[in-house]
């Protein structure tokens, strides 16, 4: 195969946003004093490398790390221990140090082992780091190790999570041309990505795809399928697959469960949605995914004082909040005015004796309610950092929303900022946040530059983007806009969701009456 052919991922920074357009009265360059610190990956035979540099407390850090696993007191690390190590760090969530114990490693003359490479490929993948992913795949493939179709599939996820549907197509060439055969991980990845941006037809397209080689859908395809129905308005389909699970006599599980009680919240049935809750608990312990989707529709319909009972039911079942829905309740909460019960609930949850994850809600409740404390995103991410919070790209994405939700657009995109600083590269998600903020602050231009960005970088828009640009244009009351971007959602595969319809049917109605 030609090497050319599996270089995957190409994305462009967010610190050249700003070229794309003169639009934006600020820069998106990040000083370099927040730069986390990484190793730089040299090959002992002139291969790729990765350009991140070490500081002395990254290699201090290291060092113990290396120390404790190995137990060696000073003695040279074999071979085999330090592969043992790469992959119990990659594990344990200590990518960058894995990364430093590879750095040294090739500096003695060491190529890791095929399992090494796949766990830091994966361990990059799913942070969302993946031009280094990239770069170690192909130190890999220069070593002369053969990647099997579970590294595959994780190379896929990982650049589907950020929309990037080109180097998707890439990387399941590669599959094919390496002779190997996609397994149900491929088709799920594929299904999973499909339905959350609503390509109902590549959706279907993926699922006999899957079936002609000999998969039978199982309760996860079924509960995607559920999904998409559902996000397409199509309540009568949906429900009739619930049904036909039952038909085939197929035991409801947590998945279906979930998505069933989803489809209910979704169209308003909370009572419905509630009913089948009870009978989960009948047989299965709902999970954080099945309060999520209680709490965010009951937050949708009005009925706080369900959402705020079902956040009480939640943590006396032992599951600590998600900070998505967190802000989703405080939002809700904060629009009727009624921070005494917020404040309440956030005692309650401190009284719980876990002050660390606690620490995300206090930022949270403080952008939200505008105190003055938390409204510098820099002082913000350090205060996490100072109370041993874990940074992650969901909770950048969780901060970056809670900005956006305030029209504070320069603050999101300092949230970016800060996030690439830590390594962790752009996806969809934080972009279509991104988009969100510029909306909500009447910014609708900016909110077109990020929207070229993503066409431009090679990600492809899902149903959230096309949505949140109409979104943009309707409220900056520039109507003729919205059927626009509504035609490109439905040129490019994407089916446009309810909220899609109503925005262009308001939009048509005042061009209407304008003629």
């Amino acid at each position: 195969m030609e090497m050319q052919h599996l270089v995957l991922f190409r994305p462009r920074a967010i610190a050249i946003l700003h070229k794309s357009s003169s639009l934006f009265p600020f820069s998106f360059s990040f000083d370099r004093k927040y730069s986390k610190s990484t190793a730089l990956i040299s090959s002992q035979n002139g291969g790729n490398k990765v350009g991140k540099k070490s500081d002395s407390k990254s290699v201090n850090c290291s060092l113990i790390t290396s120390s404790k696993h190995s137990g060696s007191n000073g003695k040279e690390i074999s071979f085999d221990l330090y592969n043992e190590m790469i992959c119990e760090l990659c594990e344990e969530g200590e990518i960058d140090d894995a990364m430093e114990l590879l750095s040294r490693m090739e500096g003695l003359g060491f190529r890791p082992n095929s399992l090494s490479y796949s766990c830091l490929i994966t361990a990059l993948g799913n942070v969302g780091r993946t031009l280094e992913a990239d770069s170690i795949f192909q130190e890999m493939l220069i070593s002369g190790c053969r990647p099997r179709v579970r590294l595959f599939n994780a190379l896929l996820a990982s650049c589907l999570r950020k929309g990037m549907l080109e180097f998707a197509d890439k990387v399941l060439m590669a599959i094919d041309e390496f002779g190997l055969e996609r397994n149900r991980k491929t088709f799920e990845i594929l299904i999973d990505y499909y339905v959350s941006a609503g390509r109902l037809n590549d959706t279907w397209l993926v699922i006999t795809e899957m079936k002609r080689k000999g998969y039978v859908p199982n309760s996860f395809v079924y509960s995607k399928i559920i999904e998409i129905y559902r996000d397409n308005g199509m309540w009568k389909k949906a429900m009739g697959v619930v049904g036909e699970v039952g038909a085939m006599g197929m035991a409801l599980d947590t998945r279906l469960y979930n998505s069933i009680i989803d489809t209910f919240g979704k169209y308003g049935e909370l009572g419905e949605a509630l009913e089948v809750f009870e009978k989960m608990q009948e047989r299965i312990k709902p999970d954080i995914k099945t309060y999520n989707s209680l709490i965010r529709w009951h937050c949708k319909f009005g009925d706080l004082s369900g959402a705020v009972d079902l956040f009480g039911r939640m943590q006396k079942e032992g599951i600590y909040p998600d900070p998505k829905i967190f802000l989703t309740l405080i939002s809700s909460l904060g629009e009727q005015g009624k921070w005494d019960v917020i404040r309440k609930i956030f005692e309650n949850m401190r009284g719980k004796g876990q002050e660390r994850s606690s620490a995300i809600y206090a930022v949270i409740v403080d952008i939200y309610g505008q105190y003055g404390k938390f409204q510098n995103a820099e002082d913000c991410i350090l205060a996490l950092k100072y109370e041993g919070v874990q940074l992650s790209p969901s909770m950048f994405c969780v901060l970056a929303n809670a900005y956006a939700q305030q029209g504070l657009c320069e603050q999101t995109v300092k949230v970016l900022q800060l996030m690439e600083a830590e390594g962790m590269e752009m996806n969809l998600i934080m972009l279509n946040v991104l988009i969100n903020a510029f909306a909500t602050a009447g910014r609708y231009m900016e909110a077109l530059s990020v929207y070229n960005h993503i066409r431009d970088s090679g990600m492809s828009p899902d149903v959230v983007t096309y949505g949140t640009l109409m979104k943009a244009f309707l409220w900056a009351k520039k109507f003729d806009q919205v059927p626009k971007i509504y035609s490109e959602m439905e040129a490019s595969g994407c089916l446009p969701d309810r909220k899609a319809r109503e925005m262009l049917k308001t939009a048509l109605t005042v061009l209407e009456r304008r003629h």
